[in-house]
């Protein structure tokens, strides 16, 4: 039971760079719709939102930025060296995370959801939940994240790993632990496993045909296919890129894969991810002898398809410079150019402007005319 008739909702927790996103991902990929709490909380604080002039209010006009904009890592330092800030800002951010929570789980159509928030248990949130999955890591290994993932220095990453309450309080409240120290495969490996105990007739990652097309068709990828993805990359990139098994497993951490078959061929992939209802495509990889029209419009349908299902509002196209001059063909498939600063959302700008390439192109389409989260 959860909080939510008809939904079972995993509510998984952890301390900072423990690996909760990767194991949300996994989840996700077995079939849970994902809702990162986290992320919430750094929207309902951006200029604009219900967050945002509280936060200037109560922590004065230091923590903004040149453009206006709350700067979360000034803000970072005060609240995770006083723990009575710390206190304030949770006061101010937790009530509207929980607003913007309840919506996304009452729209998705998805049977299971899981729901990632550091602070699950001190907000309230797991009371709602049908479970509690606690990732953990080692402190050795969440300083090295935060150093080598969100460039802190030693210092800072020592001061954000000890600032936040002892892992025990998660792990004794959890119905599933996690541990996070090792490769990924380890891990999608406890992850399965316990999925697999929780939803024993749905066990099996998605893998049913999604879309055809004549003599082509697209198919949802799981990781044991990784090593048919890297070799396929690799060829295509003409040398420019140089995957393994490893990166590719690794790369599941972030996002999903279409592969597209001819004659049981493997002869196309597309790589997407949503965060913040966004979807975001950055890996597109097609055989010469293809018909590039065809094989894209079955590849971004089902992409565009099953990131509404998530309730995106957008969609971000990042592609190699090899196709620009098509703009005609884009623009078929509902696709255009425009500049980040035109978007006219700012969690698209954001997401956008951290996901852009070096020497590539980004083109956008709208996916519904209606905000999910609609600002206040």
């Amino acid at each position: 039971m959860s909080g939510w008739p008809g939904k079972y909702v995993i509510g998984l927790t952890g301390n900072t760079a423990t690996g909760k996103s990767v194991v949300r991902k996994m989840l996700e990929h077995l079939g849970a719709y994902g809702i990162d709490a986290d992320a919430l909380a750094h929207q309902v604080i951006m200029k604009g939102s219900p967050g945002y002039q509280p936060v200037v209010e109560t922590f004065g006009k230091w923590v903004l930025a040149p453009d206006g904009e709350i700067d979360r890592l000034r803000l970072g330092r005060i609240v995770f060296a006083d723990p009575q800030a710390l206190q304030q800002l949770e006061g101010i951010i937790h009530p509207q995370v929980s607003l913007a929570i309840n919506i996304l789980v009452s729209h998705t159509q998805r049977q299971v959801v899981v729901i990632e928030a550091i602070k699950l248990l001190e907000s309230g949130l797991a009371l709602l939940c049908s479970a509690i999955w606690t990732v953990f890591s080692s402190r050795e290994i969440q300083i090295t994240r935060l150093i080598r993932k969100r460039g802190m220095s030693e210092a800072e990453a020592i001061q954000r790993v000890d600032s936040q309450p002892s892992q025990e309080l998660k792990l004794k409240s959890a119905q599933v632990v996690i541990k996070n120290d090792g490769s990924y495969e380890e891990t999608w490996k406890q992850v399965y496993a316990a999925w697999s105990e929780a939803f024993p007739a749905e066990s099996k990652p998605q893998r049913s045909l999604v879309a055809s097309k004549a003599d082509l068709v697209v198919q949802r990828a799981r990781p044991d296919e990784s090593d048919q993805i890297a070799s396929l990359i690799n060829r295509l990139s003409n040398g420019k890129r140089r995957l393994d098994n490893e990166q590719i497993m690794v790369a599941f951490g972030d996002k999903a894969y279409l592969l597209l078959r001819k004659d049981d061929k493997l002869c196309g992939i597309l790589g997407w991810q949503v965060e913040n209802l966004v979807m975001k495509i950055d890996d597109v990889y097609l055989e010469e002898n293809l018909s590039t029209e065809k094989a894209l419009s079955l590849l971004l349908k089902e992409a565009e398809d099953a990131s509404q299902e998530l309730n995106c509002e957008l969609s971000l196209l990042f592609l190699p410079l090899k196709f620009q001059g098509r703009e005609n063909l884009f623009a078929s498939l509902g696709y255009c150019s425009r500049p980040i600063q035109s978007l006219g959302v700012r969690a698209w700008e954001e997401a956008a402007r951290e996901s852009l390439p070096d020497e590539a192109i980004m083109l956008y389409k709208k996916l519904r005319e209606d905000r999910v989260l609609k600002p206040m």
